[in-house]
């Protein structure tokens, strides 16, 4: 507003006017204005239009039927994007490597037996029934091959990136590569593997079903 139309005790009367004009229009704002109220509004917004800058442009706004154009708004900042867990793994593969181990070489049952009271004999000659179903298993359906190609024991040196998941560094691990160490494991990697198709309505849940002799 133009600092001539402010109210105060040492504003112009054509200030002090235009605050009272302002205040009646404010309550007959809703109704039909009077003839002498017209008459005082356009006293009041001709002297406004001739010395207000920023009221001449709306009042011409209004003339050409346009309207008043809104106050600019802060932006408003957008939601943070809700992270989507990730999905869980498939499980059919691994429940149906598990019913071949244990179909093949009792895995679970010997995993789940209490093994404590039984003699270094009987463990082992329970641990070879075991490892060759589980082998079996194993061989018939999947394909593996060493990470490594170097034999177990030998003097290896590994430089440039490392993959996390084919070299595992223990002992004194410092600096950076290239290291020098002794072999230890060579690893396994799976080339192929190839699982029996279920039957549709099969609970690949159930690893082994329960027998009941007659």
């Amino acid at each position: 507003m133009d600092p001539r139309l402010e109210v105060g005790p040492w504003a112009p009367p054509l200030g002090r006017r235009a605050a009272r004009v302002r205040g009646y229009a404010a309550r007959v704002v809703s109704s039909e204005l009077s003839f002498f109220a017209r008459l005082w509004l356009a006293h009041v917004c001709f002297w406004r239009v001739l010395l207000g800058g920023s009221f001449a442009p709306s009042v011409a706004r209004l003339l050409r039927g346009g309207e008043t154009p809104p106050l600019p708004q802060a932006p408003v900042a957008a939601p943070p994007p809700v992270a989507t867990p990730p999905a869980p793994p498939p499980l059919e593969d691994a429940l149906q490597l598990l019913s071949l181990f244990q179909r093949e070489g009792r895995l679970v049952d010997f995993l789940e037996q209490d093994i404590a009271s039984f003699s270094d004999a009987d463990i082992g000659a329970a641990a070879r029934v075991v490892h060759d179903g589980c082998r079996r298993a194993l061989r018939g359906h999947a394909k593996l091959s060493p990470v490594r190609s170097e034999a177990e024991g030998a003097k290896v040196t590994l430089s440039g990136e490392l993959a996390p998941d084919e070299v595992k560094l223990t002992g004194n691990v410092q600096g950076k590569p290239p290291y020098t160490g002794v072999l230890r494991h060579r690893g396994w990697r799976i080339t192929e593997l190839a699982l029996p198709v279920a039957v549709r309505g099969h609970d690949l849940r159930v690893l082994a079903p329960a027998e009941v002799e007659l």
